[in-house]
């Protein structure tokens, strides 16, 4: 049976106890040093209190007075024992100047020379010294006395090393006591900030939390999407490879407010919402994100996460497939008025009237060529030509008269490989659309496109009958999200204008918007057939003036 291995400790757990033995060993050391610190002072004060009584004894008359008797002893004795219960001291013993006591604590140590050193004192000096005696280790004091300006004894008063432990134990426990509370306290203050530690790490050793590093750091540059974390200041406080470049941003932007991003200020907005955003489109200057938000909150606001999507292929590619689906719509209708009319042709035969059959299937065809004749030869470039014609066809599901103007322009061959044909479809198709959506049900729905190149631009002009723009929504026409119509589909409306004026700018455009001859609202770009550069282009002239789109 195998035992469990045993889980290493958390971080905070190794935190609590590395404090806890440094709290300990701070304290402990701390105690060790005042614990010396007040036994060596202890000891000096005791030093000071002998000197004071041996030098009180040797100055006092009767004492020089019994020294110069037969019997020095007899009345010394009862002296000495007297002022050393008096001052507290241990012994107090008065020698001849050759060291012999003539008082002591022990009456049968009198007339035994003294232990310790008189040297000092026999030369005039007072001093004290911890020295090993009878009484066991003890702080002494020695002095001189004098009597006649010479030297006639000694004097001798000590406090016994044990006394001044004893003095000392008192403050040491008061100290212990001050240690331990000290340690308890700062155990405590440490448990409350490691279990806080410990809550923000889950638990989590350190070993733990460097491998969930690694692993964040490796998914962060391994996702494709872009995640961009903000925190409680709306600040970039993390983002992906993927994030930098959806957004168009540099490494250095960590710690940026999003206002200071530059971005759109739809997609700002976005940002800088307190609600979460779900599958919200925006565009910025070259793609279309699909923007989510959410909250991070643990009982207050700590910031948002943000995952970017880029669906500008995939944007394309449903403005093809609608333009497809169109197509396809157009054909069938026309494959079901070919039909009919083909019926009409076999009936008129059938009738016997084969002369009014022949004029009727000419008259159909002539004029299906000649609407085919008419934009190929206004419009050589295919892609363009194509366009017109599959939007000619669904104009005209819808009642609407797609017309291209008697002096539109435009050999096969014109644009340069920097004008890509998805960009044209691009901004043409949206600009047909947004018309005929405009003029349909309009008393002469119409539609009228011209292309054309003037002073090397490539011009392209739509208007049509409906009832114009408003100048006081000239500039938010190109907002994404205007519509007035309601929305439909995952996206809503309100995105072909955007995605136009989002082409222009890529190519260094200009798009305009004003009041059409027919009444209703005539959209012009303009595209540069030169060197055409990457960034913003600019809307200007007519109803409508706004800086780099």
């Amino acid at each position: 049976m195998r035992l469990p291995v045993p889980r290493p400790r958390s971080l905070a757990g190794q935190l609590f106890a590395m404090q806890a033995v440094l709290i300990a060993v701070v304290v402990a050391g701390y105690a060790l040093f005042t614990y010396v610190s007040d036994r060596s002072q202890a000891e000096e004060a005791a030093g000071r209190e002998a000197l004071a009584v041996a030098r009180s004894i040797a100055d006092a008359p009767s004492v020089r007075q019994a020294i110069r008797t037969d019997d020095p002893s007899s009345s010394l004795q009862p002296y000495a024992l007297h002022v050393q219960r008096d001052t507290g001291v241990d012994f107090v013993t008065i020698m001849n100047t050759r060291g012999i006591r003539w008082t002591h604590p022990d009456p049968e140590e009198i007339g035994q020379r003294f232990i310790g050193h008189i040297e000092d004192a026999l030369g005039g000096e007072s001093f004290t010294e911890t020295y090993t005696g009878t009484l066991g280790p003890s702080v002494r004091a020695v002095t001189p006395i004098w009597d006649g300006g010479r030297i006639v004894g000694l004097v001798s008063a000590g406090i016994k090393v044990e006394e001044i432990s004893k003095r000392v134990q008192g403050q040491l426990t008061a100290l212990i006591g001050v240690a331990g509370g000290a340690l308890a306290l700062g155990a405590v203050g440490t448990y409350v900030v490691n279990a806080r530690l410990r809550r923000h790490t889950h638990g989590m050793n350190a070993t733990e939390l460097s491998r969930m590093y690694d692993y964040t750091q490796a998914a962060l540059h391994a996702v494709r999407e872009g995640l961009l974390m903000l925190d409680g200041q709306f600040r970039v406080a993390l983002i992906n490879d993927g994030g930098r470049e959806l957004l168009g941003v540099s490494d250095q932007v960590v710690g940026t407010s999003v206002a200071a991003l530059g971005l759109p200020p739809s997609l700002t907005g976005a940002l800088l919402a307190s609600e979460p955003r779900v599958d919200e489109v925006h565009l910025t200057a070259d793609r279309v994100l699909v923007v989510n938000t959410s909250p991070v909150s643990g009982g207050e606001r700590r910031g948002t996460v943000v995952t970017l999507r880029d669906v500008t292929e995939l944007q394309s590619l449903m403005g093809e497939l609608d333009s497809e689906r169109g197509f396809s719509q157009a054909l069938r209708s026309q494959a079901h008025e070919a039909a009919n009319r083909l019926h009409t042709v076999v009936s008129l035969i059938e009738l016997g009237r084969a002369e009014e059959a022949v004029a009727f299937a000419t008259a159909e065809l002539e004029l299906a060529q000649a609407l085919t004749d008419q934009v190929v030869a206004a419009v050589a470039e295919p892609v363009l030509a194509a366009l017109l014609l599959g939007k000619t066809a669904q104009a005209n599901e819808r009642g609407v008269e797609l017309v291209v103007s008697q002096d539109s322009r435009l050999d096969d061959g014109l644009l340069p490989p920097s004008l890509p044909a998805r960009d044209l479809v691009t901004i043409l198709g949206n600009l047909i659309d947004n018309a005929v959506d405009a003029a349909q049900g309009s008393t002469r729905a119409r539609v009228t496109v011209r292309a054309c190149t003037e002073a090397s631009e490539l011009v392209l002009r739509v208007s049509d009958t409906g009832a114009g723009v408003d100048p006081a929504l000239a500039e938010a026409v190109f907002e994404r999200g205007f519509s007035t119509k309601p929305a439909s589909g995952p996206g809503g409306r309100g995105l072909g204008l955007a995605l136009v004026r989002q082409a222009v700018g890529r190519h260094a455009g200009a798009l305009t918007v004003a009041d059409a001859e027919e009444g209703g609202a005539e959209f012009e770009v303009r595209l540069p057939l030169g060197a055409v550069r990457a960034g913003g282009g600019v809307v200007s002239g007519g109803a409508f003036s706004g800086g780099p789109v």
